[in-house]
């Protein structure tokens, strides 16, 4: 037996042994993309058709998406996607959908402006209240960012692990629950920034933060990772502008010839 998706393809590894959570990420994907923008969403009847499960495995996986924002039920319209602006961003597997979308700046725009609102606070935090061993994994992630320009490490991996390691140290609790909102905007930053510049984040600008950190100056570390996620603003600015009179010219009206 197969279990096909919304393009009669086998999903049976999809799937695999979860198949109401299989059936949830198929879905959520496919919502968050764009797959549906075009058409509505199929009724709970089609989807256990489609998908080759019971119902009882497909009104499991919708009441999932709908807690997540992404869906409500509607009496006589039944179940419709949601706004993006309804959505829980702070979901991890809403973030993760999201990475797969086509890439935006405008997105990137608005995790940089969240992080802006809350790294620079954890990092002031953490040289307040971050022991010895918070310290030491910041510096270790530090040093794995370094490994990295050697092609020792992995890039994306050791500056998320730096910017969670902060927002351990600073003992509070709403902060460190920011990380997979910052683990996400950094994957979509490094994307941009490689595309813009042709490499990640300055090694320096980190060290700077760590350094303050380490010295238990609150004042500086947070200006130090102000301005760190700031030249990611500046660089998305300069894009926006560099952007406004190509948009300009395309929508131009072509002269008769």
């Amino acid at each position: 037996m197969t279990y096909p998706n919304l393009d009669g393809e086998d999903v049976r590894p999809q799937l695999g042994r979860n198949l109401t959570y299989g059936m949830l990420d198929s879905l959520g994907r496919a919502i968050v993309t764009g797959h549906y923008e075009h058409e509505p969403f199929p009724t709970e009847a089609e989807l256990a058709k489609q998908h080759g499960v019971s119902r009882s495995v497909t009104r499991e996986a919708v009441k999932m998406l709908t807690a997540k924002g992404l869906l409500s039920a509607r009496p006589r319209q039944g179940t419709v996607i949601q706004p993006a602006t309804s959505w829980n961003l702070f979901d991890t597997d809403v973030l993760r959908w999201l990475l797969e979308r086509t890439f935006s700046v405008q997105l990137l725009k608005h995790f940089t402006q969240l992080r802006v609102a809350i790294e620079p606070e954890a990092a002031a935090l953490a040289a307040r209240f971050g022991d010895a061993g918070d310290l030491a994994s910041i510096a270790a992630g530090l040093a794995r960012m370094a490994a990295a320009e050697a092609d020792n490490d992995d890039t994306l991996d050791a500056d998320i692990a730096f910017h969670v390691a902060i927002l351990r140290a600073s003992k509070n609790p709403f902060y460190v629950q920011f990380r997979e909102v910052v683990s996400t905007a950094l994957r979509t930053s490094i994307r941009f920034t490689n595309r813009i510049k042709g490499r990640s984040a300055s090694l320096a600008d980190h060290q700077a933060v760590c350094d303050a950190i380490i010295a238990r100056d609150p004042d500086t570390a947070r200006s130090a990772m102000r301005k760190l996620i700031t030249d990611v603003l500046e660089l998305i600015a300069q894009a926006e502008a560099n952007a406004a009179p190509h948009s300009a010219n395309n929508g131009a009206a072509t002269p008769n010839s």
